[in-house]
């Protein structure tokens, strides 16, 4: 049987690295499903909805350098928007095959029939839609190109005749290339900033996912500074562990008072490998260096005095015998009190066990930081369950952590974690999920279950979408449709082959984890966590309280005496971290 486009497309994913696609079959797709098949190295993984497929390929590509999804005409390609979309903005390199009707039926509006071209622009790095046989595979050369030189998404619109063609003989490489440029700034570049740095006693480092390969030059340069080194979420599990010397914590929005604090006393700030999006946390009175790989991030976000382009590993090496060495541990040793302090408060959160179907997510998300592998992979959702993560887990030997950090979509920690668990099978993983995200895509369960992957997923169940509530109380609103009737999860599980545990009392969470942990296949913990659990931000301004106030009121008008006791109670709780 002789190659047809479809054929030609596998071999070039396979030599690209693909290990699998995530993708639901059907009508313009099928040619390519059958050249999966045919030619065997590919795994085919059947999810449920397409969204589910692109969150699996971006942590693929996150773990393992690439990731592929596929998704037929018309709905099939919508699903997948959504998973692009943070895929894209996470910099994973994710290939999207995008089947289309035939050619000969394009814009007559047709049944499924979409413009790929101008649906995924905004998602991506790179899309086209080939239109002959020749043009799938250059344009499919061009996309993978794309998607591990400028690190995101790209797009091969595919119509079905095309993907069934007869091969022609084409004048593009058969090979994808993984160029790693060593970028650094100047040297009139790196004398100017050593320059700053050594003129100046206060310095702090605050560093993101762009320090990921680099976190030995990090802390040498910590080290030689004295310096306080603060982190945003993505770059927090590399560097909050207990031996670390020069940790003072998160800031943003799920930050904490001790990074906030560090960062507004500094003389210098250097922001290492971070696009940090929240402006309102970051000082305005100190100097602020930001180092990059991407020029054009350089000074978005903050009143940046210099920015340099480079990678953060390869600048810093060159950066290292231009620094002088700083003695006073004066500014450290403050900074790291209060660390010290806010880490005492923390804990002391989680000697408060909770009460019946009430159980405080802290002691829950500490206990996972306890019983987890050093090498454990937690996926967590956008919602509070991503406070407790923050809060609590910290780094181990080769611990990682993800999530929606960028895009900021609920539903992403259960397909996120099918991804990691079918990419990385010898390690842990772990997602946090909220009782509201892992309702949006319940479906892709029975993925996991369909093809046993052993991933543990701990659903923090408050029946509520309690960030949302928390927002509105902030805002001066009163609560409105933001809680939730539940299924019985267990029960579910069950029904899908999944083992699960249950718990509705703090002394059952222990066991409960210990025993989705040790299973060797798919795994459901559902937790009863108490809904008025909150996260206070790094600072309160006025405003908030306020509008914290005003919904108050407004609860006492309506009646809900109850829920303003146990929010006033919990609210004096976390007033402590302020």
């Amino acid at each position: 049987m002789s190659k047809n486009v479809s054929d030609h497309l596998v071999e070039m994913l396979v030599e690209a690295g693909v290990k699998r696609v995530y993708a639901v079959t059907g009508d313009s797709l099928n040619p390519v499903n059958d050249a999966v098949r045919r030619d065997g190295r590919l795994q085919w993984i059947h999810v449920r909805h397409e969204e589910a497929g692109a969150y699996a390929a971006s942590m693929e590509a996150e773990l393992n350098g690439i990731g592929c999804c596929m998704g037929s005409s018309g709905p099939g390609h919508v699903h997948l928007v959504n998973g692009l979309y943070d895929a894209n903005r996470a910099e994973n390199p994710v290939i999207a095959i995008a089947s289309t009707i035939h050619t000969e039926k394009m814009g007559l509006d047709n049944f499924q029939e979409t413009r790929p071209e101008a649906l995924f622009q905004d998602c991506s790095k790179y899309v086209f839609l080939a239109n002959t046989p020749k043009q799938a595979v250059n344009g499919l050369q061009t996309a993978i190109q794309h998607a591990i030189s400028k690190k995101g998404v790209a797009v091969l619109g595919l119509p079905g005749d095309v993907a069934s063609a007869s091969l022609e003989s084409v004048h593009t490489a058969n090979k994808n290339f993984y160029t790693q440029p060593r970028i650094t700034p100047s040297n009139e570049q790196l004398q100017e900033l050593a320059n700053v740095i050594n003129e100046h006693e206060k310095v702090m480092l605050f560093c993101g996912h762009g320090c990921r390969y680099a976190v030995e030059e990090v802390m040498a340069l910590a080290k030689r500074l004295n310096a306080p080194l603060g982190y945003s979420f993505r770059g927090k599990i590399f560097f909050e562990r207990k031996e670390n010397p020069y940790a003072v914590g998160l800031n943003g929005l799920l930050g904490n008072k001790s990074g906030f604090e560090a960062m507004h006393q500094a003389d210098v700030l250097l922001m290492l490998g971070t696009d940090f999006p929240y402006s309102e946390f970051l000082p305005e009175k100190c100097k602020i260096i930001q180092i990059d790989t991407k020029p054009e991030k350089l000074g978005r976000r903050a009143k940046v005095d210099l920015g340099y382009c480079g990678d953060i590993k390869s600048t810093l090496e060159d950066l290292m015998p231009l620094i002088d060495v700083k003695t006073s541990t004066d500014f450290l040793d403050k900074t790291r009190s209060l660390h010290q302090k806010i880490e005492a408060i923390y804990e002391s959160y989680v000697e408060e066990k909770g009460s019946e179907k009430n159980i405080h997510p802290e002691y829950v998300a500490h206990l996972v930081d306890k019983l987890a592998d050093d090498d454990a992979i937690f996926t967590v959702d956008t919602g509070m369950s991503a406070v407790w993560a923050a809060r609590y887990l910290k780094a181990g030997a080769n611990r990682y952590l993800t999530g929606s950090f960028n895009h900021g979509s609920m539903a992403n920690a259960m397909p996120m974690a099918m991804g990691a668990g079918l990419s990385q099978p010898d390690r842990q993983v772990i997602a946090f999920c909220g009782d509201g995200g892992i309702s949006m895509l319940l479906g892709d369960l029975m993925t996991i279950s369909q093809y046993q992957i052993p991933v543990k997923i701990i659903i923090f169940n408050n029946r509520s979408l309690a960030m949302v509530k928390l927002e509105m109380r902030v805002e001066g609103y009163m609560e409105w449709q933001t809680d939730m009737v539940n299924p019985d999860f267990i029960k579910l599980a069950e029904a899908m082959n999944i083992a699960a545990w249950e718990a509705t009392e703090s002394k059952d969470v222990e066991l409960a984890l210990a025993n989705g942990f040790k299973h060797k296949g798919p795994a459901i913990i559902n937790i009863f966590t108490d809904p008025n659990a909150l996260a206070m931000p790094p600072t309160l301004n006025f405003e908030q309280v306020k509008g914290f106030a005003a919904s108050m009121t407004k609860l006492m008008v309506n009646g809900k005496f109850a829920e303003i006791v146990d929010t006033t109670k919990n609210d004096l709780k976390y007033l402590r971290e302020l």
